[in-house]
């Protein structure tokens, strides 16, 4: 399997858009600074999109654990810190 636990701050603000024509109804996407200075895309779908446009904002300090796709992360859980 391809999973990540990463640590970081979000650098970017939390992009938030509705898909059409999707097995999925709404995305958010943002970029996360870790503690050892990577930057990483990160990628969320409907409710957990959901919860991280409502929840957090650029500057907030995450604990995220995802799966590698290509060149993003997409996310699984996140925990503010």
């Amino acid at each position: 399997m391809n999973e990540v636990f990463l640590i970081g701050k979000i650098i970017t603000c939390v992009n938030f858009g509705f898909m059409i024509n999707s097995k999925h109804l709404s995305k958010v996407t943002f970029n996360l600074k870790t503690v050892d200075e990577q930057i990483i895309q990160i990628c969320a779908y409907d409710k957990i999109a959901d919860y991280v446009y409502s929840n957090l904002k650029q500057g907030d300090n995450v604990f995220i654990y995802g799966r590698l796709c290509s060149n993003r992360v997409n996310l699984i859980k996140i925990k503010s810190l």
